[in-house]
């Protein structure tokens, strides 16, 4: 009940949390926060996957002596093999190429060197149990992450000014850039975290960013699309400037925006923190960590960025600036208004004390029994009509 109360408060008005009138406190935190993850692009960079990097390549027979030998069985046995080899290696899933019997499993770990293939070679001849022939290596290139990478960023392209030309037909162009920024915080801020904590960048990470585009994007929408009704005609004599009635649409939204958000990350949380770390499910940290990251910077940059980019891009304009003036000075004129008429009462007096003045004197004595006309005894018991 107590969050019902709130919230309608906050619809009405009646709650106003100044958000939009900060912004220059908002600018401040988001530039240093930018200058913090670019700091850590310089300095730490990224710790890109075997995709990414390239690596070494084992492919192994799916049969030995007759009896199958498993996804499972060949990936524990590469990835014994490999850091029995070298320590600091990853082996990534094993994945199966063909089917019958000329199956076999393809496994891919970290670069090594020649000295190290041949150690992991002759671990795993002696581990499934197979021939040393039937077990080859290759070097992967890291051209695959290349055109990955290459792929991300076209599509990162084409959504970005496919949402620029949605936003401007919609709305206006203002809004579609104070979007764009509240979106390129959001990737620079999560890529930033991805930096700093070490993880690595797989594929899932790449699908991970274009997810929470998506998400930040409708996030904004929301918030816009409320700024929009309460903006609709404002210069048309709003006792509100347009700071205030953006404002008042953040403050209207600032619920339903928690509360998405919330239900958002619920699962996400429960992907990462559970999945990845309680259960050692490895392969769900990095779409974990990515949709859990960006999914909170774009709940927090809606609310926080998006709308005080938007009140001071729209500041800047003639007809805003000159209803703006509008409202401050008229709201300036009633306070003067009110100073005078506080200033013409006495100190002590109260409001059953002051009244009003007559139309022809002063003001009649307090105590003084109202006038009557001449003529009427109506006050008189059985007096004449």
């Amino acid at each position: 009940m107590a969050g019902s109360g709130l919230a309608n408060r906050l619809y009405q008005g009646e709650a106003n949390i100044n958000i939009v009138g900060r912004r220059k406190m908002w600018f401040t935190v988001a530039a240093a926060l930018i200058l913090v993850a670019i700091g850590s692009f310089v300095i730490r960079g990224f710790e890109l996957g075997i995709e990414f990097a390239g690596g070494t390549s084992f492919s192994v027979p799916a049969s030995a002596d007759g009896k199958t030998l498993t996804q499972d069985r060949v990936h524990d046995a590469v990835e014994k093999a490999v850091v029995a080899a070298n320590p600091e290696a990853a082996v990534l899933n094993a994945q199966q190429v063909g089917d019958g019997a000329k199956a076999s499993y393809t496994v891919r770990a970290s670069a090594l060197s020649a000295a190290e293939v041949e150690q992991a070679k002759t671990a795993l001849v002696t581990d499934l149990g197979v021939k040393a022939e039937e077990v080859s290596d290759s070097q992967v290139s890291a051209a695959w992450g290349g055109a990955v990478t290459k792929q991300a960023l076209i599509g990162l392209i084409v959504f970005l000014v496919l949402v620029v030309g949605y936003l401007i037909v919609r709305f206006e162009w203002r809004m579609a850039v104070a979007a764009l920024a509240s979106l390129i915080l959001d990737l620079v801020l999560t890529a930033g975290v991805y930096s700093i904590v070490g993880f690595e960048v797989t594929p899932s990470t790449v699908i991970g960013f274009l997810t929470i585009l998506g998400y930040s994007l409708y996030d904004v929408v929301v918030v816009f699309d409320k700024v929009q009704e309460n903006t609709r005609g404002i210069t048309a004599g709003s006792t509100r400037t347009y700071s205030e009635a953006t404002n008042l649409a953040v403050n209207q939204t600032l619920m339903r925006s928690l509360n998405t958000g919330l239900v958002a990350l619920l699962p996400v949380g429960g992907l990462l923190f559970i999945g990845a770390g309680l259960l050692g499910a490895g392969t769900l940290k990095d779409l974990g960590l990515v949709l859990f990251v960006g999914m909170g910077f774009g709940v927090i940059s809606s609310i926080l960025f998006a709308a005080p980019v938007l009140s001071a891009l729209k500041d800047q304009d003639p007809k805003i600036k000159a209803h703006n003036a509008r409202v401050l000075t008229r709201r300036a004129n009633r306070s003067d208004d009110v100073a005078r008429g506080d200033r013409g009462r006495p100190a002590n007096a109260t409001d059953a004390d002051v009244q009003p003045v007559m139309a022809g004197g002063s003001a009649p004595r307090p105590g003084a029994r109202p006038a009557t006309r001449r003529g009427t005894n109506n006050n008189r018991p059985g007096g004449k009509r």
